[in-house]
């Protein structure tokens, strides 16, 4: 099979792609990523609110990437399944970040129903949500207790924008658009 990399470079350009991961999701990973992306902000100048806001929703993201992939993945039959894709890419004054994990059928609904109930809040209801699971103590299986989306949805004044692709009869592909406007 022939690849097409001019073809992957120009969308990637099109699309003012400033970086873009696929592979495994480590946490040595995580600290290069936020260090090159640290850097491409400070060269762009950006103002030290939007460098911030960017930043933080980018920690969110990859957090919920390292953290929140099924470990149970192993089930597939190669190593895809710990893979995971990101990438972050600016068109005018707005800001892209897109993350996509494999995701087992079984916890689809359910995240689903968080989403849309993270989409359904005003920026007053969030807040509040926040707050709410913040002092109710309790911890998700995956350690945290279930406030990486709805600080995403706080911090960019955007719904979150996301899908879920089936795989196989145990799989779907989750992804996620998060747009941060200056």
């Amino acid at each position: 099979m022939m690849l097409d990399i001019y073809d992957f470079y120009d969308k990637m350009e099109r699309n003012n792609i400033m970086l873009s991961f696929k592979g495994d999701i480590t946490s040595e990973l995580l600290t290069s990523i936020l260090q090159i992306m640290e850097s491409k902000l400070d060269n762009l100048q950006e103002e030290p609110k939007i460098k911030k806001k960017v930043y933080n929703v980018l920690v969110e993201c990859l957090q919920n990437l390292y953290h929140h992939m099924d470990e149970s993945n192993a089930e597939m039959q190669n190593e895809k399944v710990r893979s995971a894709i990101f990438m972050i890419g600016k068109i005018d004054n707005q800001y892209n970040i897109i993350t996509g994990n494999y995701i087992k059928k079984d916890n689809v609904e359910g995240l689903k129903k968080r989403l849309d109930d993270i989409n359904l809040l005003s920026k007053e209801e969030l807040k509040e949500y926040y707050k709410a699971v913040l002092n109710n103590g309790e911890m998700s299986l995956k350690g945290g207790g279930g406030l990486g989306m709805i600080d995403i949805a706080r911090k960019t004044g955007e719904k979150l924008n996301f899908n879920f692709a089936p795989v196989d009869d145990k799989f779907s592909f989750f992804s996620l658009n998060i747009k941060i406007s200056q």
